[in-house]
């Protein structure tokens, strides 16, 4: 019988490995390496707990090496789609009904299990899969899918236990159900952490969930959805189902029972699910729950006091680390003409020093975009730059498809604020510089605030604090995570709860509490433990 209050302590953050030279990790991690880049996997779509098998099916190919083939997914259609909207709804009674205790006990001994003997595979699959190096793939699909995972059990408890107040013979209460409905959630490439999120928070409250994985990301995904199963997921609770995004708009936005839709991805998609949510209103059960998080122009603006060469490394490491293809990546900073003659040499040299290559080869730090539209997508934007009058490439600007999608780390300096580099996202290693005269720091700062849509990530970088004050004021809503002398990005679970706004997302914040309330449906209880059995109110005594 449950007559307890079971507590979970507040998680600490997974601890970052170094995979330092001899050490266990790195022996680990290179031998799992290997085992998959000879051992190919197919993967089949998780539906109700069966795996699934069609006809159709995509290879899972390395970005740095594209003629290397890890496997084979196989692609839901139609038919698949609704088996899996139908086991989410055969599942959704009895998970929504399992005691709380039991639910945060299979993600906690998820993440025990990433952390622990699936820590080299995670990372290996990351890694080649997605072109990721071995420290962008132990803070992405380890560290904060791990925080994730127990954090969000530890704010589901805390959102638990709040209830209301009670007055004189009166015991209020708040239940926290599910949402009435299945939850669909469709999770991008960059970060396979995300993938993972995506799916289990509204689970965690008690959601049946189909998860459309990235087609670029699907290995270490799939990787963890098997985690999922052995923690002792129920089935149908999670349906892994791979498909294309047309299907999925077809059958699982418009279906009547769908209840939310959490979303990483391009501010174009999350518009066209927002406007065929709106199209269908009238055929849901309820009223969907919207969550995205989308694009960005993430930007660095330096004051003339900001200390050079922190800002130069920062610039590097935001614009660069994971090919610029990070949500909160840098990709357009605003230098004053008194730094910039230094920061131009310091940024020349650091950039020089960057290897690019195979992920396999531990000493480079740049890796390869992540398909072929990516590429080329990028590098129409540097053809661009080489074209145009009102802008130059001062460093790098070379792309090679030959062997992997390698795209140089490029520096492009605009002559105008608005110049198209400093304001589309191109979600590559590409960061455009707009030097602005000190004594027009206003006009820029407008500038900054306005020239761009979105609204994600941001950095000052300044010594002087009145500076500070006033930058960070007048960029107020230009970005929903904002740095102070450090780069835009490296948001961590439980710390920098990350989310923006404008055409940026609806800013809910994932990795925090105020996530996971929108996957959940209170319902309010109030009891009277002496109900009245008089009719007339004492106003109406006369005297």
């Amino acid at each position: 019988m449950n007559n307890a209050y079971f507590q979970v302590k507040a998680p600490v953050n997974e601890p970052v490995k170094s995979y330092l030279p001899d050490s266990p990790e790195k022996a680990a991690l290179k031998a799992e390496l290997a085992r998959q880049l000879a051992d190919q996997v197919e993967i089949p779509l998780i539906i109700g707990g069966r795996e699934v098998r069609t006809e159709h099916k995509a290879n899972i190919i390395c970005p740095h090496n594209h003629k290397q083939v890890l496997g084979q997914y196989y692609i839901a259609g139609e038919k698949e789609l609704l088996m899996a909207i139908e086991a989410a709804e055969a599942a959704r009674a009895e998970w929504e009904n399992m005691p709380w205790e039991h639910r945060a006990t299979i993600f906690l001994k998820a993440a025990d299990l990433l952390t622990g003997k699936y820590r080299a595979k995670l990372s290996a699959s990351c890694m080649l899969g997605q072109s990721k190096n071995a420290f962008q793939a132990e803070i992405d699909v380890i560290c904060e899918l791990a925080d994730f995972l127990r954090f969000n059990v530890y704010f589901t408890q805390e959102i638990y236990k709040q209830q209301p107040n009670n007055s004189e013979g009166v015991w209020n209460r708040v239940e926290y159900r599910a949402l009435d409905g299945f939850v669909a959630a469709i999770t991008p490439f960059n970060f396979a952490a995300i993938g993972g999120n995506l799916c289990t928070a509204p689970a965690m409250c008690g959601n049946t969930v189909l998860w459309k994985p990235s087609s670029t990301a699907v290995l270490a995904n799939y990787y963890f959805m098997q985690i999922l199963l052995e923690a002792g997921l129920p089935v149908g609770v999670i349906n892994f189902v791979p498909c294309r995004g047309v299907d999925f708009g077809k059958v699982v936005v418009p279906h009547p029972q769908m209840a939310g839709f959490h979303f990483t991805g391009s501010t174009g998609v999350f518009n066209d699910i927002w406007k065929q949510v709106s199209q269908n209103i009238d055929n849901y059960v309820t009223y969907p729950r919207l969550v995205g998080e989308t694009g960005g122009k993430d930007f660095i603006f330096a004051h003339e006091s900001a200390d050079v060469e922190a800002l130069t490394c920062n610039i590097v490491l935001g614009a660069f680390e994971y090919q610029g293809q990070k949500c909160s990546a840098a990709s357009r900073a605003y230098i004053p003409e008194s730094l910039w003659p230094e920061v131009k040499a310091r940024l020349e040299t650091e950039i020089s020093k960057l290897k690019m290559g195979d992920v396999c080869d531990f000493t480079n730090l740049v890796n390869a975009v992540i398909d072929k539209k990516s590429f080329q997508n990028i590098r129409n934007y540097i053809d661009y730059v080489k074209e145009s009058p009102d802008a130059e490439i001062i460093m790098g600007g070379n792309c090679d498809d030959s062997i992997g999608y390698f795209v140089e780390p490029t520096v492009i300096v605009a002559k105008t604020p608005t110049f198209k580099t400093m304001v589309e996202e191109i979600f590559g290693p590409v960061m455009t510089i707009y030097v602005y005269p000190n004594d027009k720091l206003d006009e820029t700062l407008t500038a900054c605030d306005t020239a761009t849509s979105y609204a994600l990530t941001g950095a000052v970088f300044a010594q002087d604090r009145a500076a500070i004050i006033k930058i960070a004021k007048a960029l107020d809503h230009a970005a929903g995570n904002f740095y102070i002398n450090d780069k835009p990005t490296g948001a961590v679970v439980g710390q920098q709860p990350f989310g923006g706004s404008r055409s940026s997302g609806t800013n809910d914040k994932a990795g925090s509490a105020i996530n996971l309330y929108r996957w959940m449906n209170q319902r309010s209880i109030k009891e009277t433990l002496v109900p009245r059995t008089v009719v007339n109110y004492p106003y109406m005594i006369e005297k």
